[in-house]
């Protein structure tokens, strides 16, 4: 154990109490009635004075633990794409980026320099410490849309607008996925609180098909081997003779070096199955790590998007080419960079559905008002109004809950079975009494 105090905490989901919403109106006609100083100047944004839209993207970058660079270089790409064909509806993007470090005091930093400099939204960004960045979000009215999920926090704010399940998605359709092909299972994860929520949500996974819990094995999330954590989990999936067991890893940008130490421990032991989730996999590791005679041969993943060469992709593609072109922080299979495609197209057709002043407030009832949001078919038609979250009570503001099933074979991410969307929202609401 690391000793860091752990908590959940719960945020309601219906729209704000009236005397909020009163205080709200109010301070919008304070604002309007001195034309500057609260980021409002009709038909623009931010405080800029001009025809620009301030967006911001975040990510760790440069640390010891997960890093995810491509995250806020595909949201610059975006912005020069989108400006080089005329803005959105003529306003300029402009993209402010901020480095986390993965840590909460820089996560908290970049929330404050988000509201300091009067963006509208925080689209498309990465961090495991929630808590810490939603809090300035929350006091600046800045909505946070397209986040990568890894935090509960990102489920349970009403100022959080997900456009995928996150990390209880994947957990839970991993082990739906795992509970029909293993034996026991042994699942490593990151000792810190975004890794506590992880055994629950693969176990319900596996109890949806009456499969008993995985084995739950801590790890320090910036290790440099895993040998012993590699041999635990061996003994455990080999444990039954009669079955043949699983390995699950789920340790983000470690995920390669914990397999380095499983590829050198699994030959005393007789064949196991293995698998993770797209982010701590994807091809370019694949790749990278041997392709079809590397350690992830044969292993289950589970993602939320369709596989990385479906064509539904070959516009963010395009993109990447016609303004990143030899940018080798933006690599197009990786669930960062196509969170933050996603998430930029999602603000884009918000701000397109906008009849005036590009404002967070106005962002913000547009979509709790149920502004439907299509996507290209990368993920279901998404909006967020009360109907539409699930009825999970440890994610109240999850609205989709859909993942793909992927296996690794010759080398290549392929889907698995008939690569259709699978809906685990059943899966997270019983998560809750599990």
């Amino acid at each position: 154990m690391t000793g860091r105090r752990r908590t959940r905490t719960t945020s309601p989901t219906r729209p704000r109490p009236a005397r909020a919403r009163l205080l709200s109106a109010a301070a919008l006609v304070a604002c309007a009635s001195i034309a500057v100083g609260c980021g409002v100047v009709p038909g623009v944004t931010g405080g800029s004075g001009d025809d620009t839209i301030k967006v911001m993207t975040w990510a760790p970058q440069d640390t010891a633990a997960t890093n995810k660079p491509g995250m806020p270089a595909m949201a610059e790409a975006y912005a020069r794409w989108v400006n080089a064909h005329g803005g959105i509806k003529g306003h300029k993007l402009t993209v402010l980026t901020c480095n986390d470090h993965n840590d909460t005091v820089g996560a908290a930093q970049c929330a404050r320099r988000a509201a300091k400099e009067n963006v509208v939204a925080v689209v498309g960004s990465y961090s495991q410490h929630g808590r810490s960045f939603l809090a300035p979000l929350e006091a600046a009215g800045i909505p946070y849309i397209g986040g990568y999920g890894v935090t509960d926090d990102e489920f349970t704010s009403p100022d959080s607008y997900p456009i995928n399940g996150g990390a209880p998605a994947l957990l839970a359709g991993l082990g739906q996925q795992l509970g029909k092909k293993c034996g026991p299972v042994s699942l490593i994860r990151p000792d810190t609180v975004a890794g506590d929520q992880l055994p629950v949500l693969l176990d319900a996974g596996l109890k949806s098909q009456q499969h008993a819990p995985a084995e739950d094995q801590r790890a320090a999330e910036d290790a440099t081997e895993y040998s012993r954590q590699a041999k635990r989990a061996l003994d455990r999936a080999t444990a039954n003779p009669q079955s043949t067991g699983c390995v699950v890893t789920a340790l983000g940008d470690r995920t390669d070096t914990f397999m380095d130490s499983f590829r050198r421990s699994r030959a005393d032991y007789r064949k196991v199955g293995t698998g993770t989730v797209l982010g701590s996999v994807d091809q370019s590791r694949i790749d990278a790590s041997g392709g079809k005679s590397g350690p992830y041969e044969g292993a289950y993943v589970t993602g939320w998007y369709p596989v990385a060469s479906d064509p539904r992709w070959d516009p963010m593609r395009k993109v990447i080419k016609e303004q990143a072109f030899g940018d080798n922080r933006i690599d197009p299979a990786d669930a960062g960079v196509q969170t933050t495609w996603i998430a930029y197209n999602v603000f884009k057709k918000i701000v397109e559905s906008l009849g005036g002043d590009v404002t967070s407030n106005t962002i913000r009832q547009t979509l709790d008002n149920g502004l439907k949001v299509t996507t290209d078919r990368l993920t279901p038609t998404l909006s967020w109004r009360f109907e539409d979250l699930i009825a999970a009570v440890d994610f109240p503001r999850l609205v989709n809950a859909h993942v793909t099933f992927q296996v690794v074979r010759g080398g290549q991410l392929v889907p698995a079975g008939d690569g259709r969307f699978k809906d685990e929202a059943k899966t997270l609401e019983n998560a809750d009494q599990h």
